[in-house]
C-alpha cells in the first residue's frame, strides 16, 4: 500500500477473481492503491461521490480531484498503464460487454452501473479518501 495521501485509489468488485487479478497487477502501477467494492469504507465514499452506492469499477484521484467511473475508469487505468491508446479505446468501447463476460464467468449475480463518466472529486468525497487506503492493505480476497 502507498503512503502517499494522495495517491489514486482504485474501487474494484473484490468477489470477482478476474478483478481482483487485474486489481492486483494494478497495484504496480507507482502508487496506485485497490480497495474492494465491499470494503466498509467504500460505501460512505459513494455516498458522498454520487449520492447512491453504484456497483462500478471507480479510479479515484485526489490529486487531479477526478473520479473516473465505469467505462473511464477503465480508460483511465489502461492510459496509466502505458498501453497504447487504440488498446484505452477498446476497452472503454467494449466495457459493458467484458463486464457482462466476467460476470457470467465469476458468477457476480449483479450488473455493473450505468456510470461511465469522468467527475469532479467532490469536498465530501475527497474527506472520505483516506479512510479508503486501509481497506487496501491486504490482497484482494479472491486472491488469498
Amino acid at each position: 500500500m502507498s503512503s502517499d495521501s494522495d495517491a489514486p485509489v482504485l474501487i474494484f468488485d473484490g468477489d470477482c477473481p478476474y478483478c481482483s487479478v487485474a486489481a492486483l497487477a494494478l497495484r504496480r502501477l507507482e502508487g496506485v492503491v485497490a480497495v474492494p467494492w465491499e470494503a466498509d469504507p467504500v460505501g460512505p465514499f459513494l455516498d458522498a461521490q454520487f449520492g447512491a452506492r453504484p456497483f462500478a469499477m471507480v479510479f479515484v484521484d485526489p490529486r487531479e480531484r477526478r473520479v473516473y467511473a465505469g467505462r473511464s475508469a477503465a480508460e483511465e487505468l489502461a492510459d496509466r498503464a502505458g498501453t497504447p491508446g487504440i488498446v484505452g479505446g477498446l476497452v472503454r468501447d467494449n466495457y459493458d460487454r467484458i463486464a457482462d463476460v466476467v460476470g457470467t464467468l465469476s458468477g457476480r449475480g449483479r450488473d455493473p452501473a450505468d456510470v461511465h463518466e469522468v467527475y469532479r472529486l467532490t469536498d465530501a468525497a475527497s474527506d472520505l479518501v483516506e479512510n479508503l487506503r486501509p481497506a487496501a492493505s491486504d490482497a484482494p480476497e479472491a486472491l488469498s
